[in-house]
């Protein structure tokens, strides 16, 4: 009898290893389909780097006016969330969740700016303010009107 009931012991003792392994695999299907699904968001870092970017676009294209001696335009859409420089034509795309924002001149050499920023042959520029943020992070890209410059302030959020 002793035996008996040691045979249905030894029989009954729990998960197998190959349980295991089938549970995890599904577990770890579950965890990449919940972490797929979770929205990418844009870090502090990468915001830098998206402002970063911009000014090099607006330098470019400044260095372009004046190497080639006529005006040069990057025009931008805060709706569209993009920057298009007017020498190579290269688009800066945005994503949704970067909120941006451009204080312009209305007027730039006896014309109406628009939604432009004109670099001209002498390094001078229209000027404006470029304001990239995300979740209480703010970069401003400043382009001095008098001498065409660009650079990149982290603004002070209250």
């Amino acid at each position: 009898m002793r035996r008996r009931s040691a045979d249905r012991q030894s029989g009954e003792s729990g998960f197998t290893l190959l349980d295991m392994v089938c549970v995890l695999a599904i577990v770890a299907m579950l965890a990449a389909i919940v972490v797929a699904a979770f929205p990418r968001h844009t870090s502090r870092a990468r915001l830098e780097a998206y402002a970063v970017e911009a000014a090099t676009l607006l330098k470019s294209d400044r260095n372009a006016a004046i190497r080639r001696g006529q005006q040069v335009g990057v025009e931008l859409s805060a709706s569209a969330k993009t920057i298009r420089s007017g020498a190579s034509g290269q688009v800066l795309q945005l994503p949704e969740d970067v909120a941006f924002d451009a204080v312009l001149a209305a007027q730039c050499a006896g014309r109406d700016a628009g939604a432009m920023i004109w670099f001209f042959p002498s390094g001078m520029s229209c000027g404006g303010t470029l304001s990239l943020s995300r979740l209480g992070a703010t970069f401003e890209i400043r382009v001095a009107w008098l001498t065409g410059g660009v650079e990149i302030v982290p603004a002070k959020t209250f």
